[in-house]
């Protein structure tokens, strides 16, 4: 299932954690960071002016990005976790 996000909504695959150290050290899942990057999946129409006028998204579909902590809405669609967050949540892209 595919979902579409409304207005300046975007949707973001959050990537997986580290499970080793840079050492090998395993960690349990309770000493995991939770990531704060993931991958666009699909974003709304954009955000809408006072005007009526639609500005499009800084963001598309598949690009790598950073969020703060607890940004976003966290949903299960299709037993996966995905977020649904405005795009002022995202604080860069990378390349």
């Amino acid at each position: 299932m595919r979902v579409e996000p409304i207005g300046d909504k975007v949707v973001i695959k959050r990537l997986e954690a580290d499970e080793k150290t840079q050492g090998g050290i395993v960690l349990p899942d309770a000493a995991q960071d939770v990531p704060q990057q993931g991958r666009v999946l699909s974003v709304g129409d954009g955000r809408t002016l006072s005007d009526g006028q639609r500005v499009p998204h800084q963001v598309s579909e598949g690009d790598r990005v950073v969020f703060s902590s607890y940004a976003g809405t966290e949903v299960i669609v299709d037993d996966s976790k995905v977020l649904i967050m405005s795009e002022d949540d995202i604080l860069a892209v990378l390349n």
